[in-house]
């Protein structure tokens, strides 16, 4: 069985929504404050960095585009809900393109080396479209955990 390039795009794109209803949740006051810490992650920094790991992914790795990605900054990165809902919305538009190529064979074989860390050795465009959407339900989940992390020590007072 093959992976259907409409279901892997259903699930792209849930998993970023997702993280945008958890950032609607936060607000602008907390979208950016880390929930326990600077060594913990702000839900707008997951954010970002899931938007910078599609394009790794899909746009460098899947296509050969350049990566000019600073992953590290990515981390400290703040932004607006409305920010995040903008770059988010750029995110899908783009990742619904990479996919066709992708999925329709139209990728190039121009980045074999960043294939070499698929599960198993499995370096099909299958297996890369579905590493990405393990990745982007693994940071959902810290989305999710940093939020209620910050909510609940708002209603204990602290």
């Amino acid at each position: 069985m093959d992976l259907e390039r409409t279901t892997a795009e259903r699930y792209l794109r849930h998993s970023l929504t997702q993280m945008l209803e958890v950032a609607d949740r936060l607000g602008d006051a907390r979208v950016n404050e880390r929930p326990l810490g600077p060594e913990t992650n702000a839900v707008a920094a997951l954010i970002i960095h899931c938007c910078g790991v599609t394009e790794f992914w899909l746009g460098h790795v899947g296509l050969g585009r350049p990566n000019e990605r600073d992953r590290e900054s990515e981390f400290s990165a703040t932004a607006t809900v409305a920010e995040l809902h903008a770059l988010v919305e750029t995110t899908i538009a783009r990742l619904g393109e990479d996919l066709d190529r992708i999925m329709g064979g139209a990728a190039p074989d121009t980045n074999r080396a960043g294939r070499l860390f698929l599960l198993g050795g499995d370096e099909s465009d299958g297996s890369l479209v579905l590493h990405l959407i393990t990745e982007l339900f693994q940071h959902l989940g810290h989305a999710e955990l940093a939020a209620d992390a910050l909510i609940g020590r708002n209603r204990a007072g602290s």
